[in-house]
């Protein structure tokens, strides 16, 4: 890393009077000029680390504005007279003074300064800066801090690390996506997820969840970013606000996160690195079912109920079962029968070494993943070649190069959603006194499938479904790029890149014959081919103590962005011959499905930034970007989004101007920004299109588009101000950075229907206020500070949002995100983004019942025929608490993550109460009658009377939870409020003296565990993460989720 910021040095020169530290210093020339008088002399040296010459050092004769930097090869020449001081300075070293005594050359080798390497980071663009020079909110994590979370997807490592970013997981299965949210929803329509940026090209971080959060539309397919190795990251920046993000314009409108690859540094030994791991997966939550009763209605067995109303299942009773068999009437534990310890093995070896000015890093990684899911598995692997090397006379050339091969194949990825195939909710909801291993047999002698109940809707046997309904699925994906730089002058550099994204997943979908749902089989294939090419120039002009103590840097450049995306799938229908799988043999021709798409999208833009600083504490930024975007109309097409900020470090300006800080503050900053993003629409949205199919009889056919062109529409502007404070106590002992922040997304972009006569469904429009205002806290500090004995650091991560709907279309109130049966989440004019609304119980509103439920002759209580709300899906609150111990060579670590506030329905949850299957339905081991508690019953007078009719648990709860499809709103819409250990790692480094004596530099073993403990939460055994589908925006509902899992992993790493 110290190679690649020798580079950029001459690109970050504002920061060059950094704070103090070490140096070593070598005397080359005669010191016996002592005595001569004071007068100007020429001083030469050169400047150098570990690696080599440092160019862009900073050399300033202190108390004064003279100064130099050190050219491409490190060396410097000064004049400066007898007793002044010599600064040397550069980015992530500490600062050295060395007084002048008549020295004719001076040569310098620069000592890492690790607490100055933090205060670097990486920012739009791929340039590197000083933090405090910053006048937005950034945040890094380093790549131990990934790698130690031993996550199967990277997305799901950043929860709790990062202050305002929330992680929405699927939980399903192997390579189960998982969706991230910056600063709440700024749009309707649109993905609401950052930009994931690797090495300076775009990546698309797709999210394959269930295609209809309400329906069957296949299996999670995951999402990109759980491509990317963890072992193969140096850093992550999360970019949250819009100026630190607005240098990519109209794809910035949900903030960015940059994604730097490791690169090659300079290693002891061999510098290879073996790393081995084994992980075990168990069920982290399950339902709360009850064990007291069996299969039946009104306390009678009954064979064919699908319900758990029957009488008591304590083996006193025997009954006969499904198979025509006598056994004893007791329950089972079919969740924990069914589903397996799941087991992940992940291996990987890397090389990474540095030598005069080249630099390599190559990985290759492997891991074997069996699900939870009994026939579910994924395999990846993952192959990384990174080599930098510069070259010219005066290495004033710099070639950075990287491909990176990714390969998943998975195998029965498991189906979620309101489906027949659905595992999870057909194991949940199997009668408590029905054993789901006498179904392992899964097919008969005739080669049908085995199921208990033949004489209701049908449900497929889950052993049949992990054998004879099969997915699989191969993707391969590169990820490349190139970039050359020149640095023309010590003041003015240029660099090129060109990158690329491309992938191709390959699908296949086999159903065997014999099943109750479609008894012929079906067979299915697709395919989906994507790329993004991005080429780019930028321009660097960079000059400190320009004008007295003014400097700064002016960055130019441009990008060319193409994009395009093929799919295609063809399904058979009905087998004609029974498990010949081929798209030839469908019973009928007619019936053969294809559908085949083609989207292309193209983006040009320029983009500039001026970055000016005054005497090292003052800086102003200001940037601008044009976009012309091939998705919208000629008329529309050009978009230009610009940027302020403003920082003023407080503490170095009282030091630079003679006063001091009170000992106790070391470091405060305050800073302001304002600036302009864009959402743009997605291809083919805007005009008419048409779709291609045939008649009856095979013949072609093409339909218009139901979309009306309006070529006044444009991408999606959001506006954001922000303001923060650094502040640093106790020689950076303690840290606070604090941030608030308010941005408003308008010109939302949704279809607004029309008049069915018109001939067309709907047009596109322009509409609507979104605001996201909030406050972000992060706190650190190093608690203990003993390098022989213990130290403890503590991160505190906290952020406060509240996405609101100021606006929506003149005369539309609410758009609705989803809707099933009675229970919808919508956006709604005056209220906040995602309210849950749904039926309620009747209640009295007036009088001294008021509040209390309506109920009606038969005890049960009445419900409303209107929806109401019921609650938000947004959290309140979010908090992520990280402790890190370390003695000796023994550390310790551990998150204990929280989510404050929000609602979640869970639909599972009510159809457990309408099956009887529900811990809830039982008290203290019986079901007795009882009187609903706080009821009155309504008179003819309009008057109420307390209620004192008893009724059933039967009767109640299908009344609540037999409403519609998913029961009562009011009754199953939860506090989504959750608390939990996330994760744990202890771990143990050999001392080095010990491994002296062998081939080996580094022996460290580790013991991770992920969802340690729910230490509170509301729902009854239903995980509060478990949503029905990520790729959706309505995030507040759970159906047939898979579980959430808890895993455990041993690692190993060994270097040499």
């Amino acid at each position: 890393m110290l190679n690649f910021i020798k580079q950029i040095g001459l690109i970050l020169l504002f920061a060059l009077l950094s704070s103090s530290g070490s140096v070593l210093v070598a005397n080359e020339a005669e010191n016996g000029n002592a005595g001569i008088p004071q007068q100007n002399q020429r001083v030469r040296g050169k400047i150098q680390d570990a690696m080599g010459p440092i160019a862009g050092a900073s050399v300033a004769i202190k108390g004064t504005t003279i100064g130099t930097i050190s050219d491409i090869d490190g060396n410097f020449s000064l004049e400066i007279s007898n007793g002044q001081t010599i600064q040397i300075s550069f980015i992530g070293y500490t600062t050295q003074e060395i007084r002048y005594t008549g020295q004719s050359s001076i040569n310098v080798t620069l000592v890492e300064d690790t607490k100055v390497i933090e205060e670097v980071v990486v920012t739009a663009l791929g340039i590197k800066r000083e933090k405090k020079a910053l006048g937005y909110a950034t945040q890094e994590l380093k790549g131990d801090a990934l790698i130690e979370a031993r996550e199967n997807n990277l997305a799901n490592a950043l929860s709790g690390k990062v202050s305002g970013l929330q992680v929405v997981r699927s939980s399903n299965g192997p390579g189960g996506s998982s969706k991230i949210v910056l600063r709440g929803n700024s749009s309707l329509t649109g993905s609401n997820q950052p930009l994931i940026v690797i090495d300076g090209v775009p990546m698309d971080n797709f999210t394959g969840g269930v295609a209809d959060v309400w329906g069957n539309e296949g299996p999670d397919m995951g999402n990109g970013l759980g491509d990317i190795n963890p072992e193969d990251i140096e850093s992550m920046n999360v970019l949250k606000g819009a100026s630190a993000a607005a240098l990519y314009g109209s794809r910035a409108g949900n903030g960015v996160i940059l994604i730097t690859t490791k690169s090659g540094r300079k290693q002891t030994g061999l510098g290879i690195t073996v790393n081995a791991g084994v992980s075990t997966e168990s069920i982290f939550l399950k339902p709360e079912l009850q064990n007291n009763f069996g299969q039946g209605s009104t306390n009678i067995y009954d064979v064919k109920s699908r319900a758990s109303w029957g009488p008591l299942a304590d083996g006193s009773q025997t009954v006969e079962r499904w198979d025509g068999q006598s056994a004893p009437l007791k329950t089972f534990d079919n969740i924990g029968n069914y589903f397996n310890t799941g087991t992940s093995f992940n291996e990987g070896i890397s090389f990474q070494q540095s030598f005069e000015g080249t630099s390599v890093f190559a990985s290759i990684n492997r891991s074997d993943d069996k699900s939870i899911v009994p026939g579910a598995e994924l395999d990846k692997t993952s192959l990384n070649l990174r080599g930098t090397t510069e070259f010219g006379s005066k290495k004033q050339w710099k070639l950075d190069g990287k491909v990176n091969y990714i390969n998943n194949n998975a195998k029965n990825r498991p189906i979620q959603g309101i489906n027949q195939s659905n595992a999870f909710s057909t194991i949940y909801l199997l009668p408590r006194s029905l054993d789901i291993t006498l179904l392992e047999r899964s097919v008969n002698e005739d080669g049908k499938m085995i199921w208990w109940d033949t004489e209701q809707t049908p449900q497929e046997n889950p052993y049949w479904v992990s054998k004879y309904r099969t997915n699989q699925d191969t993707r391969n994906r590169l990820l490349g790029s190139m970039s050359l730089s020149y640095q023309i002058t010590d003041w003015w550099g240029l660099e090129l890149r060109g990158g690329t994204d491309y992938y191709t997943t390959t699908t296949t979908g086999k159903l065997y014959a014999g099943g109750n749902v479609r008894p012929k089989g079906y067979y299915s294939e697709a395919s989906e081919t994507f790329f993004e090419n991005n080429y780019s120039f930028l321009s660097t002009f960079k000059k400190d103590n320009l004008i007295d103590k003014f400097g700064g840097f002016i960055t130019v450049g441009g990008n060319l962005m193409t994009q395009n995306r093929k799919k295609m799938s063809i399904n058979t229908g009905d087998l004609l011959i029974p498990n010949l799988f081929s798209i030839n043999n469908s019973v009928d021709k007619m019936s053969v499905s294809v559908d085949a798409s083609e989207v292309r999208r193209k983006m040009n833009s320029l983009y500039g930034s001026l970055q000016m600083n005054w005497d090292g504490w003052l800086f102003m930024d200001v940037t601008g970007r044009n976009d012309w975007s091939s998705t919208m109309s000629k008329e529309n097409r050009s978009y230009f989004y610009p940027s302020v900020s403003l920082s003023a470090v407080i503490s170095d300006m009282i030091d630079k101007n003679g006063g001091s800080m009170p000992e106790w503050l070391t470091f405060t900053k305050v800073r302001a920004s304002y600036a302009e993003v864009g959402n743009d629409l997605d291809p083919y949205q805007l005009y008419t299109v048409y779709t291609m199919g045939k008649d009856p009889n095979g013949n072609p056919t093409a339909a218009p588009g139901s979309t009306l062109y309006d070529p006044t529409v444009r991408s999606e502007l959001i506006k954001s101000w922000e303001a923060g404070v650094d502040l640093k106590f106790f020689n950076n002992r303690l840290g606070i950075d604090a941030a608030w922040y308010k941005s408003n997304a308008t010109r939302q972009l949704f279809n607004l229907p029309m008049d069915p006569f018109s001939g067309y469904s709907d047009r596109k429009i322009n509409a609507g206020n979104i605001q996201n205002s909030g406050v972000e806290l992060m706190l650190y500090g190093g608690i203990l500070q003993n390098p022989k004995g213990l130290n403890w650091d503590m991160t505190v991560n906290a952020s406060l949002n509240r996405n609101k709907i100021i606006d929506l279309y003149e005369g539309v109130n609410e758009y609705g995100l989803r809707t099933f049966d009675d229970v919808k989440i919508v956006a709604r004019t005056g209220s906040y983004y995602g309210d849950i609304y749904g039926k309620k119980f009747q209640r009295v509103e007036t009088g001294e019942h008021a509040g209390k439920v309506i109920v009606d002759a038969q005890g049960l209580p009445l419900l409303t025929s209107d929806q109401y709300e019921l609650g938000n899906q947004q959290p309140d609150f979010l908090l992520g608490i990280t402790n890190s111990f370390s003695y000796k060579n023994i550390s310790l670590s551990f998150l204990i993550d929280a989510r404050i506030g929000g609602e979640i329905f869970s639909a599972t949850t009510a159809n457990l109460y309408r099956m009887g299957n529900a811990a809830g339905t039982v008290a203290n081991g019986k079901r007795d009658e009882f009187v609903v508690p706080n009821t009155v019953i309504a008179n003819s007078d309009g008057s109420y009377t307390a209620n004192n009719k008893s009724t059933t648990q039967q009767l109640y709860w299908e009344r609540v939870a037999g409403s519609g499809n998913v029961g009562l709103g009011e009754a199953f819409t939860y506090d989504a409020t959750n608390i939990r250990l996330r994760n744990i790692t202890i771990g143990y480094d050999f001392d080095k003296k010990l491994l002296s004596k062998t081939a080996l530099q580094r022996l460290r073993l580790s013991l991770t565990a992920n969802n340690v403990w729910m230490i509170k939460y509301h729902l009854e055994g239903i995980d509060p993460e478990s949503v029905t589908a990520t790729n959706t925006n309505a995030t507040g509902f759970e159906y047939g989720a898979a579980p959430t899992s808890r895993t455990f992993t041993f690692n190993v790493t060994v270097g040499f």
